[in-house]
């Protein structure tokens, strides 16, 4: 990557550093890349909702919230498994497994977002809506899976995470029924 964030590289730098033999950016960044992108489209799709939508302005408002919130996680992600990596610390194992979790909480807020959309906005991007809400999914079932990979046995974390997937891939499954019918 030409700078240390991954938000100030071009889409095709991003896309060309995944598949290279580093271990960054790995799933976690591209998930909240993911999550971003999801925020984004839900914003996109409330924005064309109907003036009188009462909703509106507050959706609109919480997915660009979630999508400020998403994107550092990032280079968030990658910074703590380069720690990881380096040092191996117990310091270094809570942020692997706290980053991800807190990405599942933010995917699982803009598959809720979405959902609404995709039932009450504009029918003429109802498809966006659900783009998003799948890509929310997506982005916590990864998150999920990482924390599952690195926390320790026993960990309630693990749980937390993988109940906030669930919950999006219902969302997401709702909102695609919706865009089906």
């Amino acid at each position: 990557m030409a700078s240390s964030s991954f938000l100030d590289d071009g889409l095709k730098e991003f896309l060309d550093a995944v598949p290279a033999r580093t271990p960054a950016p790995g799933g976690g960044a591209v998930a909240a890349i993911a999550a971003a992108l999801a925020a984004g489209l839900t914003a996109m799709a409330a924005r064309f909702a109907p003036e009188e939508w009462a909703r509106r302005a507050d959706v609109v408002g919480g997915a660009e919230a979630l999508r400020a919130r998403a994107e550092p996680l990032a280079d968030a992600d990658a910074e703590a498994y380069g720690a990881f990596m380096a040092e191996r610390s117990q310091e270094s194992v809570e942020r692997i497994v706290a980053i991800p979790l807190e990405l599942a909480e933010i995917a699982a807020e803009v598959a809720e977002l979405a959902s609404l959309v995709a039932a009450e906005g504009n029918p003429n991007v109802r498809g966006d809506a659900a783009a998003g809400a799948d890509l929310a999914a997506a982005a916590a079932s990864i998150a999920a899976r990482l924390v599952a990979i690195n926390a320790d046995a026993g960990d309630a974390r693990v749980g937390e995470a993988a109940a906030l997937a669930a919950r999006a891939a219902n969302l997401a499954q709702r909102a695609s029924a919706r865009d089906m019918s």
